[in-house]
């Protein structure tokens, strides 16, 4: 009988679109190759310089991915939430990690070996149409990110992070403030003061460690830099979110 994470792992990998059109036998070997680890939070998962030994995706969690330079000083580049794949360009190239990936919570990772990961790459089309996109939707995150450190404000930064470009599967952020800071690399105190912003203009409802995005058409509009929706469609913050001390 399977336990709790290799059924999540099962489930995982069931719901890729590229893994139905599979043969049943390749599909039971990735069951069989795949594998599970974990970390807790504040824990460095895959340390930069490591060599890469194949792709891995979030089963549960939050990982930060952050270069580290001489003298241990560290900046952060993504965030990675539950279902997401990272690390395709280091499995790619078969080359030394760039970054460490840390625990921003008690983390669950699943690993596609590098095995397996250049197999389907050399044999299966859709594996290749989905790997594409996916590279494709990191060319855009990392264009944004450039433009956001050098143009945005630090309200447009954190409202960034909360976008679909950065967190597609879900509307309803299960994330603290800290969390969220060290995704956009601003404090803890600069994170509360946009999120009530934020949750002034209807834009989102702050409700005990959580941030549930309220319209998607008003967070756009406001990283357009475009004047609010009108008053009657926003909605001010439920009261609890003025003591909250998570987002």
């Amino acid at each position: 009988m399977l336990n709790g994470i290799e059924a999540m792992a099962r489930q995982f990998l069931a719901a890729q679109p590229w893994f139905a059109s599979l043969p049943a036998d390749e599909q039971a070997r990735l069951h069989a190759e795949v594998n599970t680890f974990t970390a807790r939070k504040g824990e460095v998962l895959l340390p930069q310089g490591q060599r890469a030994d194949g792709w891995y995706a979030v089963l549960s969690g939050l990982v930060l991915l952050e270069s580290e330079s001489e003298g241990n000083r560290r900046s952060a580049f993504i965030g990675m939430p539950d279902g997401e794949w990272f690390g395709e360009g280091s499995a790619l190239k078969n080359e030394p990690r760039r970054y460490n990936v840390v625990a921003l919570r008690d983390t669950w990772l699943l690993c596609l070996p590098q095995a397996a990961f250049q197999r389907l790459q050399a044999q299966h089309l859709p594996f290749n149409q989905f790997l594409v996109q996916h590279l494709n939707m990191r060319l855009g995150q990392a264009m944004t990110l450039i433009e956001t450190g050098r143009l945005r404000s630090p309200d447009q930064r954190v409202a960034l992070y909360l976008s679909r470009q950065f967190w597609r599967s879900t509307r309803q952020l299960y994330i603290t403030q800290d969390e969220l800071g060290k995704l956009v690399g601003l404090s803890r105190q600069t994170v509360n003061r946009v999120l009530r912003s934020l949750a002034q203009l209807g834009i989102v409802a702050l409700d005990h460690g959580r941030v549930r995005i309220r319209c998607d058409q008003a967070l756009s509009r406001f990283l357009a830099g475009e004047p609010p929706m009108e008053a009657s469609s926003a909605v001010a913050p439920p009261a609890s979110a003025a003591q909250d001390t998570e987002a």
